[in-house]
């Protein structure tokens, strides 16, 4: 399938397609006049990329997860796992910024905030 095809498959703009490849993330064949071809099952991996940006996966991590994703014997449950360490990232840092919501509260209550 050729770019156009697939960004209308997928629901995003060819430039965004050409990005991912120049990211290593999705691969194509190039044919002798220079267009791309891509296998149809991009379409599925495009939407996973989407899917997971939206859930806060940066492309580097999705990146770094993704064939490992594609190779894996059960896909379904190498996910949940993914989806699981990253909401404990996420309830970490949700912490973490509590914390620092605390200590910024209490320095304005002092007459100089920055004095430790």
């Amino acid at each position: 399938m050729r770019i156009g095809e697939l960004a209308q498959a997928s629901a995003v703009s060819r430039d965004t397609l050409r990005f991912y490849e120049q990211r290593g993330l999705i691969t194509a064949q190039r044919s002798a006049n220079g267009y791309r071809d891509y296998p149809p099952d991009v379409v599925q991996l495009v939407l996973y990329i989407k899917t997971a940006q939206r859930l806060g996966f940066t492309l580097g991590e999705i990146g770094n997860s993704v064939a490992t994703l594609w190779q894996s014997p059960d896909p379904d449950c190498a996910v949940t796992q993914l989806l699981q360490d990253k909401l404990k990232l996420i309830e970490t840092r949700m912490d973490e910024l509590g914390a620092l919501r605390h200590e910024l509260q209490q320095r304005l209550g002092q007459r100089c905030p920055l004095t430790p």
